[in-house]
């Protein structure tokens, strides 16, 4: 199948739900299931500020645009950035509007404290890739904002970590063109899934993995 409309685009928020879990992320993007829980009302409530359309804010030579659409023709990924900092710097590029030459960095805002994997900064990469692709530009670096530390983090955007962002949406777009959800593969993390009661109903009822696979066979 061949995603050449931008509507027909995978959601580059996809990213982290891929890494958390693909069943996780197939339930959503290819299944169109999703339960609220308190994880996803804090964020919610956190992106309220970041994600305001294409409103600009000037700090000297610093201009903050909210909530801005992006996209990657290449990937045929779309998303929206929380924030986008626009640094004056002659080295940089051209911003419509603005007067001068500015560098580019993204800032993704998330609740909680830094993972212990990988998934945000690949989302902040592949919000890179698309900055890059759409400004004509090179981002050598974002940040991210996490609101139970309530601290900045500088986030270097590497050659590796763009290679990592490529061959995950490649597997993104197999699944998804199969129209596969991945079998289930429980762990610690299942407790923190937004969506456990949708993938595993019966084992949140406290059963083995045992005592429901045998439930299931005799359905």
């Amino acid at each position: 199948m061949e995603f050449n409309r931008e509507d027909e685009y995978l959601m580059l928020s996809g990213i982290q739900h891929f890494q958390f879990c693909k069943r996780q992320w197939a339930l959503i993007h290819i299944e169109q299931q999703w339960e609220e829980n308190v994880r996803t009302i804090e964020g919610q409530f956190l992106h309220r500020k970041a994600d305001k359309p294409f409103i600009r804010e000037k700090r000297g030579d610093t201009l903050i645009v909210r909530g801005m659409p992006i996209k990657s023709n290449d990937l045929k990924v779309t998303g929206i950035c929380d924030v986008v900092k626009f640094v004056r710097d002659s080295y940089g590029v051209e911003v419509s509007g603005e007067e001068g030459k500015y560098s580019v960095y993204p800032v993704e805002y998330k609740r909680g404290k830094p993972k212990l994997d990988d998934s945000d900064v690949l989302q902040l990469t592949t919000q890179a890739i698309c900055l890059e692709e759409m400004l004509l530009c090179d981002i050598k670096k974002g940040y991210m904002y996490y609101n139970e530390t309530r601290h900045r983090l500088e986030v270097p955007i590497t050659k590796e970590n763009k290679e990592k962002v490529q061959k995950i949406v490649s597997e993104m777009y197999t699944l998804y063109n199969r129209r596969h959800t991945p079998k289930v593969e429980t762990g610690p993390f299942c407790k923190n899934c937004s969506l456990h009661n949708v993938c595993l109903p019966d084992l949140m009822n406290k059963r083995s993995v045992k005592s429901f696979i045998e439930g299931r066979i005799k359905e």
